[in-house]
């Protein structure tokens, strides 16, 4: 097990790399797509259909990527990772037409399965143990300023260099930063898996109180009932919540708002995301994992109807500010889901498969949102279909925690 030093190298390194690896892979995107689309004549919906085959196959290799990461640890992933991810966002940037641009997202799909959040959660849950939720929360923190951070500096590059330009900068400043930080930052050995102590008592009757191990194969885990309501619910609220995300301006001009006071909103949300996120741990030490999930995918629905209804702009941002507090929880609730219910033995395993369906649903939202505006008639009423998406996930959720068990003993240490 490394030590305070170590697991504090550890913490840091991921913090600056997840906030380059989201800021580049993810965030620059958006922010290019229009002059993409208007220099080069490619539609937009063959543009984002790219890049949302880059998250999709993201999704799909996250699961053998976390057999790797719980035998071997993340250093070598996150550096091969980090080294594939700069050519192909210059392979990107190089595109004469919409197949290779098609494969750069492939390349990067594959860099983004070993760069990611579920990487970095497995090293963290498995490095810090008990301690995980406070240096997960600082990780999320961190990573949650990406946007913040990497909307503005691409705009800044889209400017002065035109978009290819400035991919090829985003990514000399991706492997110039990754690269070395993840082979230096995340060496160390790797904790053994630890046993699965938590009691479940069988379905006999009080009299013989017979008590056996939790499963500790991670396929039957992945099998049971509790498992899979835990994708179907962070699954569907992690639909609604980037729905919303992606939607919102659109959603917030239609009601006669001007641009420049819907991207305020927009950006208020971002800073109540990382709101949202300081208060995480508080949020463990008082609720159970039952409750705390339940209560979570609650207010990403609650808001998105608030979303939906309101027409005071005053309003609106305010609740586009609670509404980024809740989004903000997700990733959190992702991270600590396996080990609050499993515990570490199979972490990277296990988050893996849980992550898969949650990448899909994020690749699938900015679609999604505005499929269902076109579908109802406008994004208000779309909102309010997201909205009961987000309540069936927090009903959904009341089903996410293993038998057999008080529920204090799911809550989370730290």
């Amino acid at each position: 097990m490394l030590d305070r030093a170590g697991r504090h190298r550890v913490l840091l390194t991921l913090c600056v790399t997840e906030t380059v690896s989201y800021g580049v892979l993810y965030y620059a995107f958006p922010v290019l797509l229009t002059d993409i689309g208007a220099e080069t004549g490619w539609s937009r919906t063959s543009l984002t259909a790219a890049f949302s085959v880059g998250l999709l196959l993201a999704a799909v290799l996250g699961i053998p990527a976390g057999r790797w990461l719980d035998r071997h640890g993340p250093r070598a992933l996150m550096t091969a990772g980090s080294a594939l991810a700069a050519p192909s966002v210059v392979l990107v940037a190089l595109a004469p037409n919409v197949p290779v641009f098609t494969a750069g997202w492939i390349l990067a799909g594959v860099s983004m399965a070993g760069v990611l959040y579920p990487p970095a959660f497995t090293a963290i849950a498995r490095w810090y143990g008990a301690e995980r939720v406070k240096a997960l929360t600082l990780l999320t923190l961190a990573a949650g300023l990406a946007s913040t951070i990497f909307a503005p500096l691409t705009a800044f590059l889209l400017e002065h260099l035109g978009w290819q330009d400035a991919y090829i900068a985003l990514a000399a400043i991706l492997a110039g930063i990754t690269v070395p930080g993840h082979w230096w930052g995340l060496r160390g050995p790797w904790p053994a898996r630890e046993a699965s102590t938590h009691p479940v008592t069988t379905a006999r009757s009080a009299e013989h109180e017979d008590t056996r191990l939790r499963p500790t194969d991670p396929a039957r885990i992945a099998r049971s009932v509790p498992f899979v309501m835990l994708v179907i619910a962070i699954a569907l609220g992690s639909l609604t919540a980037f729905a919303v995300v992606i939607n919102l301006v659109p959603m917030l001009v239609e009601r006669g708002i001007d641009t420049g006071t819907a991207s305020l909103a927009l950006g208020l949300g971002g800073l109540g995301q990382v709101a949202g996120r300081l208060g995480y741990p508080l949020l463990t030490r008082r609720t159970g994992v039952r409750a705390r999930t339940m209560l979570i995918l609650l207010a990403v629905a609650l808001t998105t109807i608030l979303l939906g209804v309101l027409t005071a702009v005053v309003a609106l941002i305010a609740a586009s500010i609670v509404a980024g507090m809740a989004r903000g929880l997700i990733p959190l609730l992702q991270a600590t889901a396996v080990a609050d219910r499993w515990g570490t033995a199979h972490y990277g395993r296990l988050t893996g498969i849980l992550s898969a369906p949650i990448t899909v649903t994020m690749a699938l939202a900015p679609w999604s949102g505005s499929v269902t505006a076109d579908i109802v008639g406008d994004y208000s009423t779309a909102f309010l279909v997201l909205a009961a998406l987000g309540l069936i996930s927090a009903a959904v959720a009341l089903l996410s925690v293993p038998r057999g068990a008080p529920e204090s003993e799911h809550r989370t240490s730290g």
